[in-house]
């Protein structure tokens, strides 16, 4: 309900990746958050390059979760210093107008240790950014809540309103 919808691209070698299984890389929302924190560091002291992209509250609102998320996979992948001869897509949808080959896998981040390595280093960064956030805006526990709609966080929507931050496409942050 709160905050930017995040990417990460992230290029591994091949001889990393049964390193990064034995490590406990996995589908990042099986991890504690101490464990993506230290999976991060290690995936990106590995990768060949790896690199985040965003797609604003406002793009969300104008395009949809779904094409925001796209959006955000495509700015990730065009900053990446070198280029991929194939990228691998969480989920069913291709990223439109890439010119490099995709193949979509449903439930990447549990199929996929390259997949599941960038979901875990962008749930890294957005919750660190979302964390400096929670300073300015504590009326919504997003310490806690990370910008999900959690009872707290419902409430002080109800209490406050909404935040520029909040993705007003969203029915709980339309009641405000």
């Amino acid at each position: 309900m709160f905050g930017p919808v995040v990417a990460a691209a992230c290029i591994l070698p091949d001889e990393v990746l049964e390193e990064l299984v034995s490590c406990g890389v996995r589908d990042s929302k099986q991890l504690s958050a101490a464990a993506r924190s230290r999976l991060a560091v290690k995936i990106r002291a590995v990768a060949v390059d790896c690199q985040i992209g965003a797609a604003s509250v406002r793009e969300i609102d104008r395009l949809n979760i779904l094409q925001a998320s796209l959006l955000a996979m495509k700015r990730a992948i065009l900053k990446l210093n070198v280029a991929p001869d194939l990228c691998l897509v969480d989920g069913n949808q291709r990223i439109p107008n890439l010119s490099i080959d995709q193949e979509t896998m449903i439930k990447g981040d549990s199929r996929s240790i390259q997949i599941a390595a960038a979901s875990i280093v962008a749930k890294v960064w957005r919750d660190e950014l979302i964390l400096r956030m929670a300073v300015k805006y504590p009326e919504y526990d997003l310490t806690n809540n990370k910008g999900y709609g959690t009872k707290k966080h419902r409430l002080g929507l109800e209490r406050y309103g909404v935040s520029v931050f909040h993705r007003t496409s969203f029915s709980p942050c339309q009641k405000s």
